[in-house]
């Protein structure tokens, strides 16, 4: 099995560690050279990367006999990537997005850039809890891959899957990709709740009002609300919300200290897609018509420079509703 990794990030690093456990011919492409002695320095230090994966900044060897192709870069780049190697895959090659995004204006899922670009429908998406140091050094972990395909969810489910691994399936590409995408706007809340010391009752109310109205929206946009309760959903939004290796959870921690987001994202080395994915979930709440106030508040903080304090203020103080999921 010939299987290429595009995106050398932490999370593909780590993909590409996974798959290496196996005995498949994998490669690893970079847009940059942050390898050194088979090492990724930049965006995964310390994690010594199996000699049996293939490293490469060349566009036509990291694709060349793949039978699946994996994308793990950074949601903004989704479609330029994808199109950058649209005449270099083969027909029948597997694509899988390890993407959590939705492309600005077009409010597009990653799994659709692919199909629009590559002209195919042999996708998947990975997405779930997935902290990448903490896979990549061994710990266990579970993630869904969901596809329309179940013959190609189930490939996909057993070249992935390992003693410390474990990997399930669904059918609901959508419910997937969006719980995947908007539980960090929900992280960067939480992280906000915890640098102002608001302490866990309210990280908790935070939470679950927040996989509340995940759940509106993916409802709104064709998924199922079952989905995200699953490990895409409300698993993917506890360890996101909770673990201090969130890079989302960090951006909120900063905007608590009073930083200003252009300063936090300039020290960052890896992106946090929740900055990006909060105005397309704003935006997308308008079009559909959904309250969504939390992330509406995010938004006010990242875009409009709303004080924090005042947008806890503004969602303790809303009129009384009742409990509706």
């Amino acid at each position: 099995m010939n299987i290429s990794v595009i995106g050398a990030g932490a999370w593909g690093t780590t993909l590409s560690i996974l798959l290496s456990k196996k005995n498949y011919q994998i490669k690893l492409w970079s847009f940059e050279d942050v390898f050194i002695n088979h090492e990724n320095t930049k965006f995964l230090p310390g994690f010594k990367i199996s000699s049996n994966v293939f490293l490469t900044l060349s566009d036509d060897d990291a694709v060349s006999d793949a039978e699946i192709i994996v994308f793990a870069v950074p949601s903004k780049h989704f479609r330029s990537i994808s199109k950058r190697f649209s005449s270099k895959i083969k027909k029948n090659t597997v694509l899988v997005s390890a993407t959590k995004g939705i492309e600005q204006g077009t409010f597009k899922r990653m799994s659709e850039i692919l199909s629009e670009e590559m002209k195919t429908d042999k996708i998947a998406v990975i997405s779930g809890p997935n902290l990448s140091k903490e896979i990549a050094t061994g710990l266990p972990a579970a993630t869904v891959v969901a596809s329309k395909d179940e013959t190609i969810a189930r490939q996909i489910q057993n070249i992935l899957m390992n003693e410390s691994f474990r990997v399930y399936v669904n059918d609901d590409v959508i419910g997937t990709e969006l719980g995947g995408a908007l539980k960090n706007i929900i992280a960067i809340a939480a992280g906000a709740v915890d640098g102002l010391g608001l302490g866990d009752n309210a990280k908790a109310a935070l939470m679950i009002r927040g996989i509340t109205e995940i759940k509106r929206l993916g409802a709104a946009m064709g998924a199922r609300e079952e989905t995200f309760l699953g490990l895409s959903g409300m698993g993917d939004l506890i360890v996101t919300c909770a673990s201090s290796l969130s890079r989302n959870h960090r951006v909120g921690m900063e905007i608590a200290k009073g930083k200003k987001l252009s300063e936090i994202l300039s020290s960052m080395v890896e992106v946090s897609e929740g900055v990006e994915t909060a105005k397309a979930a704003y935006e997308l709440s308008k079009k559909h018509k959904i309250e969504m106030p939390i992330i509406e508040q995010v938004y006010e903080v990242l875009y409009k420079n709303k004080n924090p304090k005042q947008a806890i203020f503004d969602l303790m103080n809303r009129s009384a509703k009742a409990e509706i999921f």
